[in-house]
């Protein structure tokens, strides 16, 4: 990629209601600088979380 390490670009481009298939990335540096970059997956959606009891009238 870039030899230089001279360059990071930061960006959001988050997985819009579950169609855009996009991955999440973490870049880390560590006390000499090395970069580590991990990447994320969606998980599979949980059918055991439940929603709000009660809808707040503030987003009615």
């Amino acid at each position: 990629m870039f030899q230089e390490k001279g360059l990071v670009t930061v960006w959001s481009a988050p997985n819009y209601c579950y169609r855009c298939g996009n991955v999440a990335s973490i870049l880390s540096f560590d006390e000499k600088m090395e970069r580590d970059v991990k990447f994320f997956t969606e998980t599979e959606e949980n059918n055991q979380m439940r929603g709000p009891r009660t809808a707040v009238p503030y987003f009615l």
